[in-house]
């Protein structure tokens, strides 16, 4: 039978790494009482954070409860447990020994377990892969993808080190972040933004790529969403003309065609969705030298590229930061 690896951080900045120091391990929210006085069931643990974060976002109160109830009742006393400090830099792994006390003189993390720590290797003896999961956004949370690693390093005395050039997780990681960020800006998008505020988006993004634009919802303009234009007056040629798609499906053919035919002589037709496009679709603004779709994954990048441009409002809302990561080495090299 496979031993249950669980990551867990020690707060902001390793806000709690002098505790887990002492052998405890602890998470925060500390307005939520002894978690042993409540029902050991998640809809007793929902209910008990919803009491003490009215006003958390949507979907939030689920994955705290369901961290602290995993905390209390899924962690078993012999698990082993990896903690990443940000403090120093190493990789402490131990396993679990005692059950979940409540402290609350420890006013930032009152719930507790105490662990035995076997041992700590730097971060440079993990592959990037090992690394990436556990950097995981949540404070808790079970490692599985690359758990035989980490127990090869508990039980083999060491992680072997791999030379970064041999590392094949460095291009899965990058592939991963890259990924995860194209589904958080389409989802803010999605979820955010329908009709006219998207329409409205979109006109920002062509202002950040250079373009002057309007939209056209007051203007009874049907079919066309955003025009936009490259002179201050917007009657210079070339014109550009709209359409946007909030689905996250396939636009086919005909909604295309037909956004064709409000383009006239000298204009020119762009079409953006959240989603993709049928090939049909694409075969019929392929034969036009005036028609243009942009598709989802284009949206994502022109977000990412056009980004700094974009007015605060909208930097604000997406709320993204420029990080670099690494290429898959040997790509594109001889």
């Amino acid at each position: 039978m496979s031993e249950t690896i669980w990551g867990i951080h020690a707060g902001r900045g390793g806000a709690a790494h002098d505790l887990f120091m002492r052998g405890v391990i602890a998470v925060g929210w500390s307005a939520m009482p002894d978690l042993t006085t409540l029902t050991p069931d998640r809809e007793a643990f929902k209910a008990a954070m919803l009491q003490v974060s009215p006003d958390a976002k949507p979907g939030a109160i689920p994955v705290w409860a369901g961290l602290l109830f995993r905390f209390v009742h899924e962690m078993q006393i012999g698990d082993i447990v990896a903690y990443p400090s940000k403090v120093d830099r190493e990789i402490y792994l131990g396993r679990l020994r005692g059950e979940y006390v409540y402290e609350p003189s420890e006013s930032a993390y009152p719930h507790q377990r105490s662990v035995e720590w076997v041992t700590s290797f730097p971060r440079t003896r993990f592959s990037q892969g090992a690394l990436y999961e556990i950097g995981s956004a949540v404070t808790l949370f079970q490692i599985k993808n690359y758990a035989d690693e980490y127990l090869a390093a508990l039980h083999g005395g060491a992680p072997p080190s791999v030379p970064v050039e041999e590392d094949e997780t460095v291009a899965l990681v990058a592939e991963e972040i890259e990924t995860t960020t194209r589904d958080y800006v389409v989802k803010r998008l999605a979820r955010d933004l329908k009709g006219y505020p998207l329409e409205e988006f979109v006109a920002e993004l062509f202002e950040a790529i250079g373009y002057r634009t309007r939209t056209t919802q007051r203007s009874g303009d049907k079919g066309i969403d955003v025009i936009a234009h490259r002179d201050e007056l917007g009657i210079e040629p070339p014109i550009i003309k709209v359409q946007v798609k909030s689905t996250e499906g396939t636009v086919g053919d005909p909604e295309v065609s037909q956004l064709y035919g409000k383009v006239a002589t000298g204009e020119f037709g762009v079409m953006v969705t959240l989603g993709s496009y049928s090939k049909q679709a694409r075969d019929f603004a392929d034969s036009k030298g005036n028609l243009r779709l942009i598709d989802g994954d284009e949206v994502v990048r022109l977000v990412l590229e056009y980004y700094e441009k974009l007015d605060s409002k909208y930097k604000g809302w997406l709320s993204l930061k420029r990080v670099y990561i690494p290429e898959a080495i040997g790509d594109g090299a001889e």
